[in-house]
C-alpha cells in the first residue's frame, strides 16, 4: 500500500509527531510511504523510509494526484494549515478532487489520519 504524506509548513512538525505515533502500524505493514520534498526530508530524518516527490510549491501535490489516477497511490494523508493562504491553492484542490474521483481516502488532520491507519492496522 502506498501512502502519500504532504504536510504545509506549519503542520510538518504535527506530521511527523504523527508518524512516530503510529510507527507500528507504519513499520508491521506492507506500507510505502510518499511525500512532497520539504515534508519528506523532516520524516526521513526521523527515520522513515520514504520516496520523495518535489516540494508542493513546485509540483509535488500535482505528482502525487498523478499517482492516485494512476492506481499507484491508496491513501493521502495532507496536513494542512487552513490558516495561512497558499500560492499554490488550485494544485491543493485538483489533489482533493482527484482523491474524490478516484475514491482514495484523504485525511486532512490527525484525528482522521488516525483512524485510516487503524482501519489499515485492522487489516
Amino acid at each position: 500500500m502506498e501512502i502519500a504524506i504532504i504536510a504545509h509548513d506549519g503542520k510538518k512538525a504535527e506530521m511527523v509527531q504523527f508518524l512516530n505515533e503510529q510507527a507500528e502500524i507504519l513499520h508491521r505493514k506492507e506500507i510505502t510511504l510518499v511525500a512532497t520534498g520539504t515534508t519528506g526530508s523532516k520524516v526521513e530524518k526521523a527515520g522513515f523510509e520514504v520516496h520523495k516527490l518535489f516540494s508542493g510549491p513546485m509540483g509535488g501535490d500535482a505528482q502525487i494526484a498523478t499517482r492516485v489516477a494512476e492506481g499507484l497511490c491508496q491513501m493521502v494523508i495532507f496536513f494542512r494549515d487552513p490558516l495561512e493562504k497558499h500560492p499554490h491553492e488550485p494544485d491543493i484542490f485538483m489533489l482533493m478532487r482527484i482523491c474524490d474521483v478516484y475514491d482514495v481516502p484523504l485525511a486532512t488532520n490527525p484525528a482522521t489520519a488516525t483512524m485510516l491507519l487503524k482501519g489499515v492496522g485492522a487489516e
